[in-house]
């Protein structure tokens, strides 16, 4: 027998013809360009504008204040500032007679904000959260002073307390001549006035605030708190409350932010005098009023600025630790 031998003939390399281009060979990428050149342009576009308005209107105009805090600037021309040191601060805490009242008012408005609007707000919240009808209507009611600005607020309740035709007065009878009662213009009255219309729109704040935190309660500690015989002023006192610890946190800072940048309603109403006077007021006043002393109202802006930071910077601490541990 003969054996027969196979060779194998390797294919043939297919060449391309004369003249023809060789086909460029594809390289993958790692990380493919999604945007395009319009896209960056714009995306540029859209976040560099706000953060140059952010940084000019907020960042420089603090730092401006704190420098011209120590200097008596009348307002024209850069040439006539001069430095003073701590002189504005020296003639606030011993010679302004206006400072030490705005303060107090400041105190007074975060103690009603915290004792009459924040326990009203949460039990409003509670209500709400047990989804009774119409829920939502009620909702958008509280919570719709709250989308009005301060200004429209101060017109409304101006009509409220209005001696001649007033609703107040209109009620009790203090509408007619000899007896009206002045509830702006007195001083011993016109402060809790005003706090009444705050506590109005703050009410429907502290409702949404703790209404979200009521949303993330477990149902699950509703459900043990009932089997185990609780009441549901037990189940709320010893159950729902702790667990809104954070939310409480966050009215606290809120609440002291507000009493501290309380501006708009006191000056609509009677732009801060008469017993209304608010550190606000008096960095206004000074500021952009007829005397024009912008350093004398920077140095009241820088104590209002040091007052925020003593509770803004331990929230922010304690929020961020909270944050590293999660």
């Amino acid at each position: 027998m003969s054996s027969e031998t196979t060779t194998k003939i390797p294919e043939a390399v297919a060449v391309p013809p004369p003249g023809a281009s060789t086909p460029k060979r594809r390289v993958p990428q790692g990380h493919r360009r999604l945007l395009t050149r319009r896209d960056r342009i714009t995306l540029g576009f859209m976040a560099g504008v706000p953060t140059i308005l952010h940084v000019a209107l907020v960042w420089v105009t603090a730092l401006a204040s704190i420098a011209l805090a120590f200097t008596t600037w009348d307002g024209i021309g850069f040439d006539s500032i001069k430095w003073v040191g701590l002189q504005n601060f020296k003639e606030l805490f011993e010679q302004n007679p206006q400072f030490w009242p705005a303060l107090e008012h400041n105190v007074i408005w975060f103690v009603v904000l915290i004792a009459i609007p924040t326990p009203l707000g949460l039990f409003l919240a509670v209500q709400l959260d047990k989804k009774i009808r119409f829920s939502r209507v009620y909702q958008t009611a509280f919570f719709l002073p709250v989308v009005l600005s301060m200004a429209v607020i101060g017109f409304v309740w101006q009509l409220v307390y209005n001696p001649d035709t007033g609703l107040i007065n209109s009620i009790i009878g203090a509408n007619e001549p000899g007896k009206y009662i002045d509830w702006i213009g007195d001083p011993d009255l016109n402060l809790w006035a005003i706090l009444i219309a705050a506590s109005w729109r703050h009410t429907g704040y502290m409702m949404i605030l703790y209404l979200a935190g009521l949303k993330g309660v477990d149902p699950s500690l509703r459900e043990a708190s009932s089997l185990d015989g609780a009441n549901e002023w037990q189940t709320f006192k010893n159950v729902i409350f702790p667990t809104l610890r954070p939310t409480n946190t966050v009215v606290l800072v809120v609440t002291i932010i507000e009493a501290l940048r309380a501006f708009d309603l006191v000056f609509v109403f009677n732009k801060g005098a008469e017993g209304t006077e608010l550190l606000s007021i008096l960095v206004t006043n000074n500021i952009i009023g007829e005397s024009s002393r912008i350093g004398y109202g920077s140095a009241i802006a820088v104590v209002l600025l040091l007052i925020s930071l003593v509770v803004i910077i331990p929230y922010l601490v304690a929020t961020f630790r909270k944050e590293r541990r999660a």
